[in-house]
C-alpha cells in the first residue's frame, strides 16, 4: 500500500477521532440531564403518590347512588397520548415505544385518537402505519406546567365532551440506566379502591372536592410519565452515546496497528532497497 495507504489512514484516523470526541461530549451531556431529570423524577413521584392516595379515599367515598363521568365506564374510541422524544441519537427509544404502541391498537378497534407527543414520534408512526390526532413538540428536559396543562387541556375536553371513553398513556418506564420499559397505564375512567372506604367529612362540596382533586392527580400523573420518558430518552442517549464512543475507539485502535503495519513494512522496503544498493557496489 505504501505512503498513499498511510496518507489514507490518517485521514480516517482524524475524522474518526473528532467523531469520538463528539460522542464521548455527547455521552457526558446526557449523563448531566439523567441526573437532573431523575432528582425531579423522585421529587414528583412521592406527590403523584400523595395525590393517587386522597383520590382513592376521595372516589372510593362516593355517595350512594352518585354518578362521576371519571369513574364511569364508556363505550366508544380511546385516546392514547404517546411519550417519544423530540431529538435523535438515542437507540431504539423511540422505535420499540411506537412498537409497543402498535401490539396495543392491534387489539383495537382501529378508530383510536393518538396524540404524538414529540417529533421523533412521526417518522415511526408512519413506519407503523399510524395517524396521529394531535402533535406536542419541542418538549424541554423537564417539562414544565404550560406543556402538560396543553396536553391534559385537550384530553380532559376530550373525555368530558364524550369524545373518547378512555384515556390512556403510553410511555417508557425509567426502572435504572440499564433497563426502561414501554408500558401502558389507564388515566381515565377511575377504578374504585373500595378499600379507602371509610368516614369522611369532605367540604365545602363533594363535587368540588372531588374536581380539584383529580384535576390535581391527573396533572401530576401526566408530569410523572413525561418524567420516567425524558429519564429513558437521556438513559437511552447515555448508552447509545457509550457504545458509540468505545466503537470509535475500536476502530481508532485497529486503524493504528494497520498503519503501523505498513509503516514497518514501509521502512523493512527501504532497508531491503539500501541494502540491495550497497551490495551492488561491492
Amino acid at each position: 500500500m505504501g505512503a498513499a495507504g498511510l496518507i489514507e489512514i490518517k485521514r480516517r484516523l482524524k475524522s474518526v477521532e473528532s467523531t469520538r470526541k463528539i460522542t464521548k461530549a455527547m455521552g457526558l451531556v446526557a449523563t448531566s440531564k439523567l441526573r437532573k431529570v431523575r432528582n425531579e423524577l423522585a421529587n414528583n413521584e412521592k406527590y403523584n403518590e400523595l395525590c393517587k392516595d386522597i383520590v382513592d379515599v376521595v372516589v372510593s367515598n362516593l355517595p350512594e347512588g352518585y354518578e362521576s363521568i371519571y369513574c364511569t365506564e364508556r363505550k366508544g374510541d380511546k385516546l392514547y397520548i404517546v411519550l417519544t422524544s423530540d431529538t435523535g441519537l438515542c437507540g431504539g427509544y423511540n422505535n420499540n415505544v411506537i412498537a409497543y404502541l402498535k401490539e396495543v391498537l392491534d387489539n383495537e378497534s382501529g378508530t383510536e385518537k393518538i396524540v404524538l407527543v414529540g417529533s421523533k414520534g412521526l417518522s415511526y408512526m408512519s413506519k407503523y402505519s399510524l395517524n396521529t390526532f394531535n402533535e406536542y413538540v419541542s418538549i424541554p428536559d423537564i417539562p414544565t406546567i404550560s406543556e402538560i396543562n396543553k396536553i391534559y387541556n385537550e384530553a380532559i375536553y376530550l373525555y368530558k365532551q364524550g369524545e373518547v371513553s378512555e384515556v390512556n398513556i403510553v410511555y417508557t418506564k425509567f426502572i435504572s440506566p440499564m433497563k426502561q420499559e414501554p408500558i401502558l397505564i389507564k388515566m381515565l375512567p377511575f377504578e374504585v379502591n373500595s378499600s379507602k372506604k371509610e368516614d369522611y367529612l369532605i367540604e365545602p362540596d363533594f363535587e368540588e372536592v372531588l374536581n380539584n382533586s383529580i384535576d390535581t392527580y391527573l396533572k401530576s400523573q401526566l408530569q410523572n410519565c413525561m418524567l420516567h420518558a425524558k429519564a429513558s430518552e437521556q438513559s437511552s442517549r447515555m448508552t447509545a452515546m457509550d457504545g458509540a464512543t468505545e466503537n470509535a475507539s475500536d476502530i481508532i485502535n485497529n486503524l493504528n496497528i494497520k498503519y503501523n503495519r505498513i509503516r514497518q513494512s514501509v521502512i523493512t522496503q527501504e532497508i531491503s532497497e539500501i541494502v540491495g544498493g550497497a551490495e551492488a557496489q561491492k
